[in-house]
């Protein structure tokens, strides 16, 4: 196994390390692949309900590895753009896993690390994290969906003074302006995404599925659209057997017991 990455299954979650920790956790190829792999494991083994991404040592990730992009300016500008499929690949593999993906911050994150973790269903962090955009410094534009993400959800000039002027933002501001699904105490975070993982094992994992797409598709949709979307998906609910045992148990008063396929 490689020292860039690890895995690990813990119940029903699948918890994907970068462990690139001499370089507080940058990307690697390795990591890409680990990745890929893990989500798309994910995607096909019903006995994982939720992926959860984090760092070791104490700090997500800090984006790529400059001693690799620099190398990258001498390449052509097809190879350049085909050397950036690595991150973009792993965004939309995030956004299209039909599980939940969490990310799990301890101490930071920067670059296309702070693209990863937004990426995420859920983001839960260490208080005093910070998390910043450093690539004006080297003259270089943010990727991995950075800025169309954050301009989703923060105000314009908070983006601004994070791209343009590379100032840091601590996990506590994005809290409050929503960004962040839950502060924890240092060291924290990880056992917190487990607790949410292990709520959504818990949970209708069909339902939990198709509200993962509506929530994707919900990003760019006109209303029209997406009323026809929650329409079908609604339709298609009422008549699984989740529904059954959801609907049962809310008119009993009694806790739902949902059955993850391929669990006994």
């Amino acid at each position: 196994m490689s020292n860039l990455f690890r895995r690990e299954l813990r119940g029903p979650t699948l918890i994907l390390w970068n462990t690139n920790a001499e370089t507080c956790n940058a990307l690697s190829p390795d990591y890409y692949k680990g990745v890929l792999d893990g989500l798309k494991d994910a995607a096909e083994n019903p006995d994982i309900a939720a992926v959860v991404l984090t760092g070791q040592d104490g700090f997500f990730c800090s984006g790529g590895d400059l001693n690799l992009l620099k190398d990258r300016r001498e390449m052509s500008m097809s190879e350049r753009l085909e050397s950036i499929n690595g991150l973009h690949d792993i965004i939309r593999a995030i956004r299209n896993c039909p599980k939940p993906v969490i990310a799990a911050v301890e101490g930071g994150a920067a670059g296309a690390g702070v693209s990863i973790a937004l990426a995420c269903d859920m983001l839960i962090s260490a208080s005093g994290a910070k998390f910043v955009l450093a690539y004006v410094r080297a003259g270089l534009v943010p990727d991995g969906g950075a800025t169309q993400t954050l301009m989703k959800i923060l105000p314009r000039a908070t983006v601004a003074r994070m791209a343009l002027l590379a100032h840091p933002i601590w996990a506590e501001r994005l809290y409050e302006l929503g960004a962040i699904t839950e502060i924890v105490a240092p060291g924290g975070a990880l056992n917190c995404a487990c607790d949410l993982a292990e709520e959504v094992a818990n949970g209708p994992q069909e339902a939990i599925s198709a509200i993962k797409k509506l929530m994707n598709a919900g990003e760019t949709a006109s209303l029209e659209g997406h009323l026809e979307t929650e329409r079908t998906a609604m339709a298609d609910a009422l008549g699984r057997d989740e529904a059954q045992i959801g609907i049962n148990a809310f008119l009993t008063k009694q806790t739902p017991v949902f059955r993850r396929e391929g669990t006994r």
